[in-house]
């Protein structure tokens, strides 16, 4: 497992700066409202005071300065170093006070009990022991705390061949409409190789989180199989056609 580990953070050290400037060219779109707006739709029902919110795998801490922007109170952390040193930065870019810290989601240092609200965004495909990561982020949400969960299948069609051909066709489709493909511009084979290795690139999902969120204790779980509409532009939406993002929201 610790070798996996180091093989998946090698490689996100290694994406860390492509990543950066997605995320900075969101902060500059419709998408940081968009997703702003989403969040606080199905956030926690605190209305009293800021909102403890921790956001797990932030990357170059996109969710966690939305958040910090709009006031509340945030936490974020990664496993990866060259990611939170991005995040880091943006963070003072944009004039936001968020606490980083290195850390695997599956194994969180914090209290029992002790957030309002958990925001991630295509990580737990990425984990080897997404169960065990679920039961950590029900730990330490506090009662009626929620998790709001925004994935994909994303690499399905490393085991699937049906959705082999309709990742092949996003393909031809970015192709024949002269779009830059999300795909191709990345170590797309060496990807493959770490998803054929995780647990979830086997699973059709949200319906396999839905059933261990529910093992778990986890209540009032909604899914949404349309985010992307809310969220994405066009050449995500021609890029992503096959691997729709959705999002689960649940209560403790």
């Amino acid at each position: 497992m610790q070798e996996l580990l180091e093989e998946i953070e090698n490689y996100w050290d290694q994406r860390a700066s492509g990543y950066c400037e997605t995320n900075l060219e969101e902060l500059e779109t419709f998408k940081k409202e968009a997703w702003l707006e989403l969040i606080q739709q199905q956030g926690s029902a605190v209305q009293d005071r800021k909102l403890k919110v921790l956001d797990i795998g932030t990357g170059p801490g996109f969710f966690a300065i939305i958040m910090a922007g709009a006031g509340h109170d945030v936490t974020a952390v990664d496993y990866t170093e060259a990611m939170l040193k991005k995040a880091q930065a943006n963070a003072k870019r944009y004039h936001c006070n968020i606490h980083f810290e290195k850390m695997e989601a599956h194994k969180l240092l914090f209290a029992d009990n002790c957030f309002d609200l958990i925001v991630s965004r295509n990580l737990t495909w990425n984990l080897e022991e997404p169960e065990q990561a679920y039961q950590e982020w029900y730990r330490v949400l506090g009662k009626n705390g929620r998790l709001l969960n925004f994935d994909a299948n994303w690499y399905l069609h490393v085991h699937n061949s049906e959705k082999r051909k309709e990742y092949e066709n996003d393909r031809v489709m970015t192709r024949n409409k002269n779009l830059p493909d999300h795909y191709t511009n990345t170590d797309t084979r060496r990807m493959e190789n770490i998803a054929k290795k995780l647990p979830l690139s086997k699973k059709l999902r949200p319906e396999w989180d839905v059933q261990e969120l529910k093992k778990i204790g986890f209540k009032k779980i909604i899914i949404d199989k349309g985010i992307g509409e809310r969220v994405w532009n066009t050449i995500e939406k021609i890029n992503y056609a096959s691997t729709p993002m959705f999002m689960i929201a649940a209560e403790k």
